[in-house]
């Protein structure tokens, strides 16, 4: 049995209001870039649903791109047929057969959405099942957990039978509730959060801090994947902010305040993001953060933080332990890249006893002190002035440089 269709379905709460029809069209806009190769595809839109018709093409190889698309809560292959009787119990029958091990146990779940069909739902239960039941004489019905559920969702313009349902991201479809900039430090949590962030329907330009000699070409390459793997998830290129921090972190460094290294230096990484956000129209600033789990990650450090910046901090992550997410990494499949032992900056001039409860009056007193002896503001507007962007997308072998070079160092 050749399936003919694919039904996706998506949340109605993501798709209320005015606001539906730019989610449908942006949906189907991935669904498209992501299957451009497959040429033989066609789309269709019915009752707040999306169709792919496959055309005879392989809907295995399609099934490993849709399941991946933001904002489908559902999808599932189906074979279509005229909604009359003989021709829906003649596709359930080949469905079932095809099945390729032999169930020992079934259901039939009939939904009649046109009501003008002769046949009630629960006629169709009986009506469809029965006539299966006759031809394949080890099958027996199991109406409470059933190997396989036999669907028959009957429209005015086809019955769709299907039975397998499977499970898609769900959220919004990708950038449309804006755009913002993920700190991407190379580690296990900023992809995590990065891929949840674009769950919620945000397009996302990554932030990476390098301390050049500090830090490696292996650093960068590290980081480069990671940057990838999210464009893979997005379906559009990724924008990859490369900042060289080495000036800002050697001098915050010299400040004699070693307890508040990481405090001045995640505030001065807050300030060089934000005007990265206003020259690249970015709303917003995602973190990695997971309250507790480190002392910059304190509720006090990340208040004090915080304050670096006008935008809203969002912050996936914050409520997670650090098991759930490496098993979302490891999902994701961003975890083996993002331990290897590759050093980034953060790792940098870590004091021996950080300040887990730093009074913002003070931090703000050595920052001022800091730009008025060796010109902090300068130096981070020289950071942003400096910075060059990478373009990636998931097909890409080597990235390309908007300064025409593929170094940053």
């Amino acid at each position: 049995m050749m399936y003919d269709k694919i039904i996706i379905r998506y949340g109605d709460l993501a798709m209320k209001g005015r606001n539906r029809g730019m989610f449908e069209k942006r949906m189907l806009q991935q669904l498209q870039l992501r299957l451009k190769d497959f040429a033989a595809l066609t789309y269709s839109k019915m009752f707040g649903r999306l169709y792919i018709n496959l055309n005879g093409e392989n809907y295995s190889l399609i099934a490993e791109k849709v399941k991946d698309v933001f904002g489908i809560s559902t999808f599932s292959p189906v074979v279509s047929v005229q909604p009359e009787l003989e021709e829906i119990r003649a596709a359930a029958l080949g469905l079932m057969k095809a099945i390729p091990k032999e169930p020992a146990t079934f259901k039939v779940s009939a939904k009649r959405a046109w009501k003008k069909f002769p046949h009630t739902s629960q006629e169709m239960n009986h009506l469809v099942g029965a006539h299966v039941l006759r031809a394949m004489d080890n099958l027996k019905v199991d109406v409470r957990k059933p190997e396989v559920e036999l669907k028959v969702d009957i429209q005015e313009e086809a019955a769709y039978i299907f039975n397998e349902v499977v499970d898609g991201p769900g959220g919004f479809p990708f950038g449309t509730n804006g755009k913002a900039m993920l700190l991407l430090s190379g580690g296990i949590d900023s992809p995590v959060a990065g891929w949840m962030a674009m769950r919620k329907g945000l397009e996302l330009e990554a932030v990476h801090f390098h301390s050049y000699p500090f830090t490696s070409e292996k650093a960068k390459e590290k980081v480069i994947e990671l940057a990838r793997r999210l464009s893979y998830y997005s379906g559009a290129p990724l924008r990859l902010h490369l900042v060289p921090f080495t000036e800002v972190q050697t001098t915050l460094a010299q400040s004699g305040q070693d307890p508040l290294i990481i405090t001045l230096m995640r505030r001065a990484m807050l300030r060089i993001t934000e005007s990265l956000a206003e020259k690249n129209g970015a709303h917003g600033i995602v973190t990695g953060e997971s309250l507790g789990q480190v002392a910059s990650q304190t509720l006090v450090s990340m208040d004090v933080i915080g304050r670096a910046t006008v935008l809203p901090l969002l912050k996936p992550l914050v409520m997670l332990d650090k098991q759930e997410i490496i098993n979302e990494a490891e999902r994701l499949g961003t975890f083996a890249t993002s331990i290897l032992p590759y050093e980034d900056c953060c790792t940098l001039f870590l004091p021996k006893s950080p300040s887990i409860k730093p009074n913002l009056r003070f931090v703000e007193k050595v920052e001022g002190y800091l730009n008025q002896q060796k010109n902090l503001e300068q130096l981070l507007e020289e950071a942003v002035q400096q910075t060059e962007v990478l373009l990636l997308t998931p097909e890409d072998p080597e990235p390309e440089a908007s300064a025409g070079e593929d170094r940053w160092f």
